[in-house]
């Protein structure tokens, strides 16, 4: 029998525990955790004793999941399985990163986004597991993007309602800092476009589907969209809207919806300190 301890009365983040991974999840247990996941959605569960293969086989109860694309090469991935996101900041023989564009990269993910929102087929779940934490510092931050659009006025509802955003892996990239993108990075990673305002299937509740990828939004002036988003983002990003989850020790793992939140890290010294994460990401289910 699991137990979902909520953070606090308004709280979308919720600590799961009881739940026993060094054994087959049975379909109660997954029953649960999807439930858990719908109310809260950000999942927190401490010391699972995952490794990579049972991390994978986890999540796969969960739907199919994304491959993780080999932006640098082959020679650079650290994992032999394709389903695992390198969310750390390591090179292939376990070093901390040099490589100045892969670090320039990594930067993005200090910007609130939502992952995955670039792709034509969206992600229901992310799950990140700890095998690395830094002493200090490599939180991730939360925010709950149902209660950002329930407190926008109804005018601004209103106008958000009929809106398709534009999201391009590359636009959050720059603003990050990253160089121009080659036309091989650029070809592997194109545009896609996904209404603004959307309805969470789990909840039933309407959420705005926003990311750092958002580059523009179609059929408007390209300055007045993109001050459009950034008053979105800012709005739904206020310390009332946003809880972070530390990271305390390897077999953490956070599991969230990025149908209705988006996240950030935030900083550590990442010259000095190893922090090494891992990531499978769930494809939301086109039924």
């Amino acid at each position: 029998m699991i137990a979902v301890v909520p953070w606090d009365d308004s709280c979308f983040v919720a600590d799961v525990e009881g739940v026993d991974f060094s054994r087959p999840i049975d379909p109660q247990t997954l029953s649960a955790i999807v439930a858990a996941m719908d109310r809260y959605a950000v999942c927190v569960f401490r010391g699972t004793g995952l490794d990579d293969d049972a991390h994978i086989a986890f999540s796969r109860l969960l739907g199919d999941l994304e491959l993780a694309p080999r932006l640098f090469g082959k020679s650079v991935a650290r994992f032999a399985q394709p389903e695992l996101f390198d969310a750390g900041n390591l090179d292939a023989s376990g070093n901390i990163l040099k490589d100045e564009r892969r670090r320039a990269y990594n930067r993005g993910n200090a910007l609130w986004h939502t992952d995955s929102s670039f792709n034509p087929h969206r992600s229901s779940y992310s799950l990140l597991l700890a095998h690395q934490v830094p002493p200090q510092g490599g939180n991730t931050e939360f925010a709950d993007m149902r209660a950002a659009y329930r407190s926008l006025s109804a005018d601004l509802q209103h106008e958000c309602e009929p809106l398709i955003a534009e999201h391009w892996l590359w636009y959050s990239r720059l603003l990050a800092g990253y160089p121009e993108p080659t036309e091989e990075e650029r070809r592997a990673k194109p545009p896609e476009h996904h209404k603004l305002v959307q309805t969470h299937p789990g909840s039933r509740l309407k959420t705005l589907y926003l990311a750092s990828h958002a580059s523009r939004i179609v059929d408007r002036p390209l300055e007045a969209g993109r001050r459009l988003l950034k008053d979105l983002i800012e709005h739904a990003t206020r310390p009332e809207l946003v809880r972070s989850v530390e990271w305390q020790q390897a077999g953490d793992l956070v599991i969230w919806d990025n149908r209705c939140t988006m996240h950030r890290a935030t900083a550590f010294d990442d010259t000095v300190y190893r922090r090494d994460m891992r990531r499978t990401t769930v494809f939301e289910s086109r039924a």
